[in-house]
């Protein structure tokens, strides 16, 4: 056992004087060391009740032989950080929670790994520790929160940001916003619609590092605690067998949580995030996969912000499991790998099926016969940029109109709500990529100020940025190369005609190429906005975008002057 290593041996005698302290008995040291990884906090939604969560992981290690060690883990609201500088600390977080759970786990010779997560950059932070550890380990998450009511209606946090768009507009007065912002976020969990942190969780089963129920339990119901418990005790056996991410995390594991995204319709974060852990076990994923994989997998859900249904809907029409056993009838999955079940994973969805049809559709009567993200190229992005075309409204699928061009977020979302966007504008935010961002700025503000406007069915909006999962409409993001690194969007200018074409999958900048490469040469060169700190060494290392926005190795091509 790797807890051998500060526990046998007269040599160890100071290191287990130094367990002694922490309580632990001859018999607990004895046993299996676990470390309870917990991103509890009381800052964010989705996190305030996982010392609950965590406590019944424990319990269930305890039960199973283990002798469970609670240890902590960073975690950023993203909806909190939306929209100013804090924003520029969420993706780069996942790369300090992979390296934090590392060295804890690392540091304290633990035999086996439980993460205790919920949102955004958290999930596939922790999944990127777990890889690069190939310790046995297994992912528990908080769940989803509840959808809000308001006047016989579901509601989450997409409502009030398109509400204060609306308000913004005119279209609402401020009593309203503060009614949907008094009711839209009813509890403790990760927001209710199919945005990044329920993707990941979703996406988490269907790579076979979660139990059946883990991206869809709600997270107020006893059973997400049972569940945390079982998780806690099926670690305990993975620990006996060694069964480890290495087994599991195999190329087609991936290629399974790629087509349940299609059906899902996940949040377009999954083309950053599905990468970077892949890159831990040395799998390569690209857009043409992602377009490739969607290309043979219809969209079978159509949950918010694509439609009225939440995630805890969902649940109760059969959860991840009744999609997975869609997808595997229809020969889209491969059912024989490795999971934490220590089954296959065609054993684990063996007895699923769909509940409610209106929820999850069968795979016969898909909501689209492709998957619900698209990935684009065109001269404006060479190496490519996301879509969620299924948050896409069908007059929006394909586009034409006039560039209408900001240097950051901030810029956009004023002139937004200041009212100086058209129908049928096409607007670019552009400096706002990983390097240049940095951080690659999720743009749910400007976004979602357009919906509630009512502008989000007649102008889109392109970023070497990214978006939020709670984004709807025809909003391009991940844009490659960006305009930092000298990008196409760089040469952009004001009232440059811009083509959309999403079942194409392209998108051009109607300017020849001579005239692009002559406006990027006479641009001065940028000038970084972070040049202190964690931020400053983040953006001199981070890849691009459709290569999943991971840290380089320095000394294999990464920007260190």
């Amino acid at each position: 056992m790797y807890s051998d290593s500060i526990k046998k041996g007269i040599e160890r005698a100071p290191h287990r004087s130094l367990l002694r302290a922490l309580g632990l008995t001859d018999e607990e040291i004895s046993r299996p060391f676990i470390a309870v990884v917990s991103a509890y906090s009381q800052v964010v939604p989705g996190h305030m009740h996982l010392d609950k969560v965590a406590q019944a992981v424990m319990d269930g290690v305890r039960m199973a032989g283990g002798t469970p060690v609670l240890m902590p883990a960073i975690g950023v609201c993203d909806g909190i950080a939306m929209g100013h500088e804090g924003m520029r600390y969420s993706l780069a977080s996942r790369e300090l929670i992979a390296d934090s759970v590392e060295t804890m786990v690392t540091a304290h010779g633990c035999d086996g790994v439980a993460l205790v997560t919920n949102c955004d950059k958290i999930v596939p932070g922790m999944l990127m520790a777990a890889a690069r550890l190939d310790r046995p380990a297994i992912l528990i998450s908080g769940g989803p929160m509840l959808p809000g009511r308001r006047q016989g209606a579901d509601t989450s946090l997409t409502g009030v940001f398109e509400a204060v768009g609306a308000c913004a507009a005119g279209r609402m007065d401020s009593r309203e916003l503060t009614a949907i912002e008094d009711s839209s976020c009813p509890g403790c969990g990760s927001c209710a619609g199919m945005f990044t942190a329920n993707s990941m969780n979703c996406l988490s089963e269907a790579l076979g590092m979660a139990l059946p129920g883990n991206g869809t339990i709600p997270a107020v119901m006893a059973a997400r605690l049972r569940l945390a418990k079982e998780s806690g005790m099926k670690l305990m056996e993975l620990v006996r067998r060694d069964i480890r991410p290495s087994a599991i995390l195999t190329r087609e594991a991936f290629l399974n949580a790629l087509s349940l995204d299609m059906a899902l319709g996940c949040s377009t974060n999954s083309a950053l995030h599905l990468p970077a852990i892949a890159n831990e076990v040395g799998i390569a994923l690209n857009l043409a996969l992602v377009n490739e994989v969607s290309a043979r997998t219809p969209n079978l859900c159509r949950l918010s912000p694509a439609g009225s249904f939440h995630v805890a809907d969902l649940d109760e029409a059969g959860g991840v499991s009744a999609v997975l056993a869609q997808l595997l009838g229809a020969g889209l999955l491969h059912g024989g790998t490795m999971t934490v079940m220590g089954c296959t994973l065609a054993e684990s969805v063996a007895d699923a099926s769909i509940l409610d049809e209106r929820v999850i559709r069968p795979i016969g009567n898909p909501y689209s016969p492709t998957g619900g993200i698209a990935a684009l190229w065109g001269n404006i992005a060479p190496n490519g940029c996301v879509v969620k075309q299924s948050a896409v409204a069908p007059s929006m699928l394909v586009h034409r109109g006039p560039a209408r061009v900001f240097d950051s977020e901030d810029e956009s979302i004023a002139a937004i709500l200041g009212g100086k966007i058209r129908s049928g504008d096409v607007v670019v935010i552009r400096y706002e990529g990983p390097a240049g961002g940095p951080g690659m700025r999720e743009m749910l503000s400007p976004t979602s100020a357009l919906a509630g406007m009512g502008l989000d069915q007649s102008v889109a909006l392109l970023t070497d940025g990214r978006f939020s999962g709670a984004t709807r409409g025809a909003a391009i993001g991940h844009i490659s190369p960006e305009a930092f690194l000298g990008g196409p969007i760089a040469a952009v200018r004001e009232g440059d005609m811009i083509s959309i074409d999403i079942p194409a999958r392209s998108i051009a900048l109607e300017v020849d190429e001579d005239t692009i490469a002559r406006r990027l040469a006479e641009l001065p060169a940028p000038v970084p906005r972070v040049t202190k700190g964690w931020l400053y060494r983040y953006a001199r290392q981070v890849s691009p975008a459709d290569r999943g926005a991971v840290l380089q190795d320095l000394t294999r091509g990464g920007r260190e002057e």
